[in-house]
């Protein structure tokens, strides 16, 4: 339905100066999708208004609606007259409308409502189309484009997930924002958040977690009552973000997916003081893939007990602090946590195991994640028990992974199944936390039902020990120097 008009979109853009890389073909379709869904809404909600004998506050002056700016009509034809286009048109966008939308975002406005999001959205984004004739293009194959039923709606979402998706193609940026959707769905299944709680992502990125999670709690909407369908909407899906462009597709994936005012805040989740958390503030679920191998500044790591650099360590700590008591999470992480010797990672994983219970990890191969070059797992825990023993499943396609053999629904399936009773396999095993290093809480994946298996070292490590062998090969080669 849909996808003929996006890649009539990304072509036009290719030739406009303003875009040069996929990242941009998708901010710059958002802002444009976000605006003519807005007023697909607005006509829903007028409709329902009126058979309701109600009336309906329009949220934008009838100057920036997208019938009046965008394609103006006249017995429901593109009125030519009227149309703005070329440098006209740009102007509009540029001085006109732009501003007007970031005027919704007011100090003591109220953050839970669509108008508080669509000033956030506008004052985070610039029309980066240099050509108003381009953008003339863009809009007459948008107008086309209805987001009125439910089937609209999800092929939209359907194709905007495609979209944040190829968004890897463009670098390691874009790559940081996506995680493949089968392994989201399969967390969100095992985690398996209930009407009622606050589920939480302190790395939102493009929000996959946020949003298959209100797909997850929201796919017998019959059943849902018109209380527990408000709580979803404005009471449930909270995160931060720090980066401009993840934070500003994360809050159009969510409302295209049908989550009209998304609780997600621009910030750098670290920055907060993890001792000032309050138990009132924390959540029930928390399902996150923090960025890893990212560096903090050392003022970062003064928030957090256990001092280190590594990104994705520091969120573990802010996850863990932020789970209410009997709060479940499912964080994905580098595999090399499980083993490092360094004392962050030592004393980290003691403070896991002691303040929650890990009770499964998920051990997922190389090329899960397109482009990351590390291995990750899955960890798994309920907060306010200690960790008595643990469930390895550690998964094998069958094939090597990559770009054109994706991580699918079905290399999951069998986890699923044995997780559930936590059952042994060929590809799973329990270890008893009793009988575990106590000096280093070693958690390695060794796998005992497959004696040939080699545990591969990350290519840093090898490096660094290397560098280490060269040093002392030169104290040698001297001492010998000196003898002769």
């Amino acid at each position: 339905m849909f996808e003929q008009s996006f890649k009539n979109i990304d072509d036009i853009l290719q030739k406009d100066a303003g875009a040069s890389s996929e990242l941009d073909y998708v901010e710059q379709t958002s802002w444009i999708l976000f605006l003519k869904y807005l007023d697909d809404l607005e006509k829903d909600k007028k409709k329902e208004a009126k058979l309701a004998g109600k009336e309906l506050r329009a949220i934008l002056d009838d100057e920036f609606k997208w019938d009046s700016w965008a394609c103006p009509k006249k017995k429901g034809k593109l009125d030519h007259n009227e149309a703005l286009s070329g440098d006209d048109l740009k102007d509009f966008v540029d001085l006109k409308l732009f501003p007007y939308l970031k005027k919704f975002k007011k100090e003591d406005g109220d953050v839970k409502t669509i108008e508080y999001k669509i000033g956030e959205i506008f004052s985070e984004i610039k029309n980066k189309i240099q050509s108003g004739h381009t953008l003339r293009e863009i809009l007459d194959i948008v107008d086309k484009m209805r987001f009125r039923s439910q089937k609209e709606k999800h092929e939209l979402s359907h194709l905007y997930e495609g979209k944040i998706k190829n968004m890897g193609n463009a670098g390691r940026n874009g790559g940081e924002y996506y995680t493949p959707r089968p392994l989201i769905k399969t967390i969100v299944k095992v985690v398996n958040p209930k009407v009622g709680e606050k589920v939480y992502d302190g790395a939102v990125g493009s929000a996959g977690f946020l949003v298959e999670a209100f797909n997850h709690l929201s796919k017998d909407r019959k059943k849902l009552s018109s209380k527990d369908w408000e709580v979803l909407q404005k009471e449930t899906f909270y995160g931060k973000e720090k980066k401009s462009l993840a934070y500003i597709i994360g809050i159009m994936n969510m409302i295209l997916h049908g989550i009209e005012a998304p609780n997600i805040i621009h910030t750098n989740t670290l920055s907060e003081n993890i001792l000032d958390i309050e138990e009132k503030n924390r959540y029930d679920v928390i399902l996150a893939n923090p960025p890893f191998g990212g560096k903090e500044r050392k003022e970062v790591q003064q928030n957090f007990p256990i001092k280190t650099g590594e990104t994705a360590f520091l969120f573990l700590q802010h996850f863990i602090k932020n789970l209410k008591a009997g709060g479940r999470a499912g964080v994905v992480i580098k595999n090399t946590f499980l083993s490092n010797t360094d004392n962050a990672s030592v004393v980290l994983r003691e403070e896991l195991l002691s303040s929650c219970d890990l009770h499964t990890v998920l051990d997922l191969p190389g090329g899960t994640f397109l482009g990351a070059g590390v291995k990750t797992v899955v960890l798994f825990f309920e907060k306010g028990k200690k960790t008595r023993k643990t469930w390895f499943y550690q998964l094998d396609p069958g094939r090597n992974m990559g770009k054109t053999n994706p991580l699918n629904e079905k290399d999951l399936e069998e986890f699923l199944k044995l997780q559930k009773t936590k059952a042994d396999s060929e590809h799973s095993w329990t270890v008893e936390i009793a009988k575990i290093d106590e000096k280093t809480f070693d958690l390695s994946v060794k796998n005992p039902n497959k004696n040939d298996e080699v545990v591969l070292r990350e290519p840093k490590e090898i490096l660094e020990e290397i560098g280490k062998l060269d040093k002392e090969s030169e104290k040698v080669l001297s001492s010998i120097d000196k003898l002769i």
